[in-house]
């Protein structure tokens, strides 16, 4: 390295080696652990013949366990409590779409009431999650 120039002014160099390390060292962190977050709790989806509806921004997902849990994301609420934790959510962002996704063996009616209390929240637009029927080949 040349710390004097034929001038005898100093030279400033930037030596990027440590940067370039840190640099790749948080790269391989990211890509190690981005697989691992996973978004919302994972269920037995029924299945269904329906196409998959674009969506433009990202949905608001509840989601109902086999064990008749509920969760906001990844949140576990009660159902007394849903409506209350929902109406701040859905005032922040009055036309976000919320999304429900319950296991194929909560019963028909809990769904249902699990709905009715999503749109006494204020919920305009509610979605049903399904897992697409595979077609035999």
């Amino acid at each position: 390295m040349k710390w004097f120039n034929d001038d005898d002014h100093l030279m400033a160099e930037i030596n990027v080696t440590p940067l370039v390390d840190v640099m790749l060292v948080l790269l391989i962190i990211f890509m190690i652990t981005a697989p691992m977050l996973t978004y919302g709790v994972k269920v037995n989806l029924p299945t269904t013949t329906s196409k998959p509806v674009p969506l433009k921004k990202e949905p608001l997902i509840i989601t109902v366990d086999a064990k008749d849990n509920i969760y906001i994301d990844r949140y576990k609420v009660p159902l007394k409590n849903l409506r209350k934790k929902l109406r701040p959510i859905i005032s922040a962002h009055p036309r976000r779409n919320v999304l429900l996704q319950a296991d194929k063996k909560v019963p028909y009616g809990y769904v249902m009431l699990v709905m009715g209390e999503i749109k006494a929240a204020g919920v305009e637009n509610l979605g049903l999650v399904t897992k697409p029927l595979e077609k035999n080949k």
